[in-house]
């Protein structure tokens, strides 16, 4: 820790806040996870995980609102600002892919939509531990290996969005295809964003270390 830091005390705000978002971002992911496995209960379900993404948006407003009158930060403004932003897309498409289930009625879920929803939950894993480890950033090394494997993570999403695609253009129901990829890609969207908050986290770790 440098001299200014030691002598301007920092507001640590922004980690627990932080720490609350990527929570509720793995909490709302295993919802999903639950969702796809039991399609049953939709609505309920559905209005569970967008419960948590209402909660999510109003951390991130605070995390701006804190942001905008916090003098002494302790990470770069930017770095705060991207972090929140990222976190709160993945959310919004954990939440969107949950609402198109829903509202396109597809009856039941698949094989694809379980694995890529399974993915989701394992990179919210991965980026909560990454999350906790930038309050003190002890061991930058760990915050490298989470964001790897999410990286990792998401490649293995994009494999299975394209059997997913493949598997889907063998059948011949137009309507049913339509809805099926916008839902396979909207899960899939979820895990680019995991891979870009991974890419925040580690930025992070790398400049304050």
């Amino acid at each position: 820790m440098g001299l200014r830091e030691l002598l301007i005390p920092q507001d640590k705000v922004f980690f627990d806040l932080f720490e609350k978002q990527a929570g509720i971002l793995k909490e709302a992911a295993w919802l999903l996870v639950s969702l796809t496995e039991d399609f049953t209960m939709v609505k309920e379900k559905r209005h569970a995980i967008e419960k948590l993404e209402h909660k999510g948006d109003q951390i991130t407003h605070d995390i701006y609102e804190q942001l905008n009158r916090t003098f002494i930060t302790p990470l770069d403004p930017e770095e705060i600002s991207r972090l929140a932003s990222s976190l709160d897309e993945v959310l919004d498409y954990i939440d969107g892919s949950a609402e198109k289930m829903f509202y396109y009625n597809i009856g039941t879920t698949d094989t694809h939509m379980i694995e890529l929803a399974k993915l989701i939950h394992m990179s919210t894993a991965e980026i909560e531990s990454a999350v906790k480890g930038i309050r003190s950033i002890k061991d930058p090394r760990y915050i490298e290996e989470r964001c790897i494997e999410v990286n990792r993570l998401e490649n293995l999403a994009d494999d299975v969005l394209a059997h997913a695609v493949t598997d889907l253009f063998k059948t011949n129901d137009a309507i049913s295809i339509i809805k099926l990829k916008d839902i396979y890609e909207h899960l899939e969207t979820a895990t680019d964003f995991c891979e870009d908050v991974a890419n925040v986290l580690s930025d992070i770790a790398i400049r304050h270390s």
